[in-house]
This record gives C-alpha cells, sequence and structure tokens, in this order.
C-alpha cells in the first residue's frame, strides 16, 4: 500500500480532512501530518513535516494545502528532495509528474473546489514521470 503524506494550514484543514477521507477510501495509506483545527498556525512548519516524510521515505509522496497553495509550496521546496508543484486544474497536476518527477503537490483552499483537488490529487498519483534524457537533465539540475 502506497502511503501519501498529507499537512495543511488552518486556512487548508477543511479541504484535508475531505482529502485524507478520499484517499483512504481509494486503498492510500494516508499520514496526517496536521494542521488538526481551523486555528490559524504556521504554513512552513507543515510543509517541513510534509519534507520529513517523504525524505525519511514514510510516504511516498505528498499533498499540501493551504490557502492558495502559494506559501506552502515555496516553503516545500525549501527542502532537498522535495520538489513541490503548484496545481489548479488535472492537466497542471499531470505534467507535474509527467515533466518535473513532482513528489509533492501543492493546493489552493482558497482558490479551487474540493472536487477539481480530488482530480488533481489522482491524476499527479496516477501518471508516471516519462523520464526521458531532456527532463531527467533538467531535474537534475536541481539537486
Amino acid at each position: 500500500m502506497t502511503t501519501i503524506a498529507i499537512a495543511s494550514d488552518h486556512a487548508g484543514y477543511e479541504m484535508k480532512a475531505q482529502i485524507a477521507s478520499w484517499l483512504a477510501g481509494a486503498g492510500y495509506e494516508v499520514l496526517d501530518l496536521g494542521c488538526n483545527g481551523p486555528e490559524s498556525v504556521d504554513y512552513p512548519d507543515f510543509a517541513t513535516a510534509l519534507a520529513g516524510a517523504i525524505n525519511d521515505k514514510r510516504a511516498a509522496r505528498g499533498v499540501l494545502i493551504c490557502g492558495s497553495g502559494i506559501g506552502i509550496s515555496i516553503a516545500a521546496n525549501r527542502h532537498p528532495g522535495i520538489r513541490a508543484a503548484l496545481v489548479h486544474d488535472v492537466t497542471t497536476a499531470r505534467l507535474a509528474r509527467q515533466h518535473n518527477d513532482a513528489n509533492v503537490v501543492a493546493l489552493g483552499a482558497r482558490i479551487i473546489g474540493a472536487e477539481i483537488a480530488k482530480d488533481c490529487v489522482d491524476a499527479f498519483l496516477t501518471t508516471d514521470f516519462e523520464g526521458g534524457e531532456r527532463h531527467s537533465r533538467r531535474i537534475a539540475k536541481m539537486g
């Protein structure tokens, strides 16, 4: 069973709960790293926790959610080994995997609805990296 780490700040808390439940129903093991309620928290703390889970191999991939998805994706990308992609639709989610081998998807709970978010996560989890010299060379330059 594939383990997916998921984390959010307060703005993404409700969407995180919906996606975590949907992932569990789809057969994934979900590693919920918080936050645990709607009280204000700092998104970098949750991006750091999720990056640790990916880098420690406790999870294969990750889902991060904040209000816009911007802050939490920037915070995640500060960690070595993390390639977090902010996505808004199925196409960007699919391309994040195909071309960039993203291991974390970031979503904006105030930007997209829960159904689009689920579609994005599904595309992210079911799309393979297409590899090839061109894409692999570019990823290698990111460290």
